[in-house]
């Protein structure tokens, strides 16, 4: 196996078993054993666990956020069908066997240091996971897309612990849903910004 192979290994590796075991829980040796390489080989590539999750982490992001955009994206070409569409998504993951929770979430419940590079992470993935849905916001007449998006988002979170911790996985995304699509029709009824008055206003 060449050497770019085995880090990738290495990495596949350590993102199934942080999803399925947590980040402590998960030893060195654990991880050796599944990806049947050796403690040389990880630190080649490594030089400590930290770093490893950083690597998992940054290439989780790369899989789990463009999958779950596109498959958002394929439910509907209308902006407000893909908000509601974002719940849909949810639910088809919570009810996958594999389900063990948010990788970002599970990381910072665990890693709770406020300036750690793997807390960092976590929130950028978190940022651009609410960017997506605040330009779906967006393409809607609302006065206020980015407060829409961040209680979206907020919603979102609460549906995937919730999802986490109870026996009724898709349930939660179904109330989310419920409460999205109660929370854009009082977004859209509310009296948009009028674009001469708001540069008016500006003036001394």
């Amino acid at each position: 196996m060449a050497r770019l192979d085995r880090r990738e290994h290495l990495i596949d590796t350590a993102i199934s078993l942080f999803l399925c075991n947590g980040y402590h829980a998960t030893g060195i040796d654990t991880i050796l054993d599944k990806a049947g390489v050796s403690k040389k080989t990880l630190y080649h590539h490594f030089r400590s666990k930290d770093e490893l999750i950083l690597a998992a982490l940054k290439k989780y992001d790369g899989i789990f956020r463009n999958n779950f955009m596109r498959q958002v994206e394929a439910r509907s070409e209308q902006p407000y069908e893909r908000l509601l569409a974002i719940f849909d998504v949810a639910g088809d993951w919570f009810s996958q066997n594999n389900f063990y929770g948010c990788l970002y979430i599970n990381a910072i419940g665990e890693f709770s240091g406020p300036d750690t590079a793997i807390r960092q992470v976590c929130m950028e993935f978190k940022a651009l996971l609410c960017r997506f849905i605040e330009d779906l916001c967006r393409e809607l007449p609302v006065a206020e897309p980015l407060t829409l998006a961040q209680e979206l988002a907020l919603l979102l979170e609460g549906a995937i612990v919730t999802a986490q911790v109870s026996q009724g996985k898709n349930h939660s995304a179904k109330i989310a849903k419920t409460a999205a699509t109660a929370l854009i029709a009082q977004a859209r009824t509310l009296p948009l910004p009028d674009a001469d008055q708001a540069v008016g206003s500006s003036q001394p």
